[in-house]
């Protein structure tokens, strides 16, 4: 066991981050940005995200059909995009479809807007249908750490209206769990409150992968201090709202290794 020391603040980072109507993006996440497609500068993510957005891609041949629409977005961008919409689109629809400003998953650079190819494509409600190639994205989406992040019949939770083009990058095999669970990020969060570090852990079990997935509160007095074995695959992410989830692989074979912590 190696004790590792978390900063104060540091839970505010991380795949597993909460951003919503209740909960700002406090993290800078400019360095670790990278273009979704090398010829396309113009949509950034997070560079672990665009890893395995890649290689799902690569698997369906998915850029052929299927084109990034927005990614990253500072604040000022966000502001510019809530004006205009309701401008043009009134308050119901913005506050339905925009995120408002300081409160939007796309300053995290782990969310991502995909539209099916077409002459004409919607920023705000780009078409992503439950079919073809995009339904086939869909469905291997949570194998490679994306989910819909706003679906249908959870609007009261979200607080955003269903959008099937709207997806996030939560890692491997946090996606896979929503999805079996039916969780949204605000029903996943509280839920691993039920498992403290150094207690009964939750445990997932898929394709002889096991890990264990707890939750530890900060410190908000300081550092906040974890005992944790380092001689086998982990990673810590922050909840964005009071603490952090822990992931430990307790076996796996090499390539699954090298998946899950990318």
């Amino acid at each position: 066991m190696s004790l590792v020391k978390l900063s104060n603040g540091s839970f505010h980072a991380g795949n597993l981050i909460l951003v919503n109507q209740s909960y700002s993006c406090q993290n800078n996440t400019e360095r670790s940005l990278v273009p979704v497609i090398d010829q396309n500068e113009s949509v950034l993510l997070n560079r672990a995200a665009v890893v395995l957005l890649s290689s799902l891609m690569e698997k369906i041949h998915g850029w052929k059909n299927i084109v990034p629409v927005s990614g990253w977005r500072p604040v000022q961008e966000q502001q510019k995009i809530w004006d205009d919409t309701m401008a043009e689109s009134g308050e119901e629809f913005t506050k339905k479809f925009v995120a408002v400003p300081g409160h939007s998953e796309h300053q995290t650079g782990l969310a991502i807007d995909l539209a099916l190819e077409s002459k004409q494509i919607d920023f705000i409600c780009p078409d992503f249908p439950y079919t073809g190639i995009c339904q086939i994205f869909r469905r291997k989406a949570t194998s490679y750490g994306f989910i819909e992040r706003y679906p249908s019949g959870k609007e009261a939770i979200t607080g955003i209206g269903h959008e099937p083009w709207h997806f996030r990058y939560v890692g491997v095999p946090h996606a896979d769990i929503m999805d079996e669970l039916n969780m949204t990020l605000e029903e996943y969060i509280p839920f691993l409150k039920k498992y403290p570090y150094g207690q009964l852990p939750f445990r997932y079990k898929k394709n002889g992968i096991v890990v264990d997935i707890s939750y530890l509160p900060a410190d908000f007095a300081g550092e906040t201090k974890i005992d944790i074995n380092t001689e086998l695959p982990y990673s810590i992410s922050g909840n964005n709202v009071d603490g952090f989830i822990i992931t430990e692989w307790r076996n796996a074979d090499d390539g699954q290794k090298r998946l899950q912590r990318a």
